[in-house]
Order: C-alpha cells, then sequence, then structure tokens
C-alpha cells in the first residue's frame, strides 16, 4: 500500500498528529466541535469524568465519558480554514496507521457535531432558538479545492442560488452540502431546520458593516428569499459548509447545531448569550446520552 509522504501528513515527535497534538486514543467516536477554547470546559464540566487533556494553538482537546457514553469536545477556532484541519487531522487519527503511514483496510466512521453560534435570517426564527442544519451553503470556498460527489438535490440548490445572487460579481462558487439524516434524526423537536450559510468572514461576508462598505449589501435580503420546496436559509455562521463537505467526503457523520445570538434580519443581539449557549450545550448532551447511537460499540 502507498505510503503518504511525511511533508503530507506531518507528526510531533512524540508521534501525535501535527496542528492538533492528538494519539488516536485520545479521541472518542463522538467528537463535539466548538469554536472558541474557552467553550471547551463549558461542555466538559458536564462529563462524569475527563481522562484526557491537550492543547496546541487554538485546538484544546477534552475527552471523557457521560455514564456510559464517552465524548471528545475540541475547539476549532473560527473558520473553515481550520476546519480543513481539524476534520482532516481527526479522520487521519482514526483512519490511517500513523507508524507506517498508510490508509487502514477497515475505516471508522466519527460522528462529528458542531456546537456553535450564529446570525438569524428568517422572521419565524426566534432569538436565542437554537437551528440544526440541514445543509450547508459554503460561501467561503473550501469544498472546491476537493472532488466532491455532489447529489442531485445539492445540484439544484447549487443552481437555485446562482439564479438568484450573481456569486460571480462576488467571485464566490457556492457549494451545497447536506448534514447527517441520522444525527439530523435526533435533533427535531426544540430545534428549527433550514440551511445554514457558512462565510468566510464575520463583517463584510455577512454583509456587516463598520467602516469599510461590502460589496454585497444585499446579501441577507437575497438568502432570506431563496426557497427550495420550502427549505429556506435559517442563519449565517462561519464554519458548518466545511464540516459538512469533509465529513461526507471522509465518511463521517457530520451535524451543526447553532444558538442563534443576533437577529440579523432586526440587527438585535441576544441579551444572555452565554445563558443560550449552555442551555444549547446541556439540551445537546441530553439527547446525545439519551440514545444507545452515541456509545462506542453499541
Amino acid at each position: 500500500m502507498k505510503q503518504i509522504a511525511d511533508s503530507e501528513l506531518i507528526l510531533n515527535p512524540d508521534g501525535s498528529i501535527y496542528h492538533l497534538n492528538l494519539l488516536p486514543e485520545d479521541i472518542a467516536p463522538t467528537v463535539i466541535v466548538v469554536g472558541d477554547p474557552s467553550r471547551v470546559p463549558k461542555v466538559s464540566k458536564h462529563f462524569d469524568n475527563i481522562d484526557k487533556r491537550k492543547q496546541k494553538r487554538e485546538f484544546l482537546t477534552h475527552t471523557g465519558t457521560i455514564g456510559k457514553h464517552r465524548f471528545t469536545v475540541l475547539s476549532t477556532g473560527i473558520g473553515t480554514d481550520n476546519i480543513d484541519i481539524v476534520l482532516n487531522e481527526l479522520d487521519a487519527l482514526v483512519n490511517v496507521d500513523l507508524q507506517d503511514k498508510t490508509i487502514k483496510d477497515e475505516l471508522t466512521s466519527l460522528n462529528i457535531i458542531r456546537i456553535g453560534t450564529s446570525g438569524g435570517l428568517q422572521d419565524f426564527v426566534e432569538l436565542d432558538g437554537f437551528v440544526a442544519s440541514s445543509h450547508g451553503l459554503g460561501l467561503d470556498g473550501l469544498i472546491n479545492y476537493y472532488e466532491f460527489p455532489y447529489d442531485d438535490e445539492e445540484r439544484r440548490m447549487i443552481s437555485g442560488f446562482n439564479q438568484l445572487i450573481d456569486f460571480d460579481e462576488l467571485g464566490i462558487k457556492p457549494y451545497v452540502v447536506r448534514g447527517s439524516n441520522d444525527l439530523l434524526a435526533h435533533f427535531d423537536e426544540g430545534f428549527y431546520r433550514g440551511i445554514t450559510a457558512t462565510c468566510n468572514g464575520f463583517y463584510g461576508p455577512q454583509g456587516r458593516m463598520i467602516r469599510a462598505q461590502p460589496k454585497f449589501p444585499n446579501l441577507i435580503d437575497q438568502l432570506q428569499n431563496f426557497d427550495d420546496n420550502g427549505t429556506k436559509v435559517t442563519n449565517f455562521e462561519m464554519e458548518t459548509g466545511g464540516i459538512y463537505g469533509l465529513t461526507r467526503l471522509l465518511g463521517h457523520r457530520g451535524l451543526s447545531l447553532n444558538a442563534v445570538v443576533a437577529d440579523r434580519i432586526h440587527q438585535e443581539y441576544s441579551k444572555a448569550p452565554q445563558r443560550t449557549i449552555e442551555q444549547l450545550i446541556k439540551t445537546v448532551l441530553e439527547r446525545l446520552t439519551a440514545s444507545d447511537s452515541f456509545v462506542p460499540n453499541s
């Protein structure tokens, strides 16, 4: 079997993978990803025990258990550039023999679940509500660097966005990827469902203006008007599209769950964002631990 070159899969002196500083035994079958390193202990404080703590750069990892369930919570930092690092390195930890740098004959599929924050783009999505993303709309470009097998629904949605918005003017090639229906089924009650737009910035790319004028100030209005058989763009953030694209491409299951802490339509911000995020964390962990689907080897 072909060996992966040292320049392509870089390891640290202790054999851990380069950016995440993790060994295969450091991660659980279900990985919760958060952007902010300070959010990692806000998740892991609900664990019965934590048996692994590691950090390198913005990548902080805690692994532990709740009852018979084992979880890893890992901070990614902001943006799909970091998601590219995190997803490829998580995949390598379970699907590459790091000793001889060859792909394993038997591949492992992880559950990768984002807990994040976002801005709401529809009147029916209430401030401090939760969104379970059915699809990621990538306006960031990451998945365009990979050979990706879109299905018919995704191609139809991409075509619909291109007809609605002149992305060529922005130099953007949008992509659309669905999340894991298996994971999504656990997050129906209490969650809005729709497309999450993923941008490569927080200000101009999301139509915000402090001093610099955005080139495309009507992006929010146009995204708000998209409708694919009742499926609408519910929220904005910076990671979902990359997570959905790479989990699908690498054979994992991805789901993005976001608290709406900004109402971009009425230009309001949550009065208690930390309380909203804490409630989302508790809800996600309750749903995950209520199902044997997330028990290792169940």
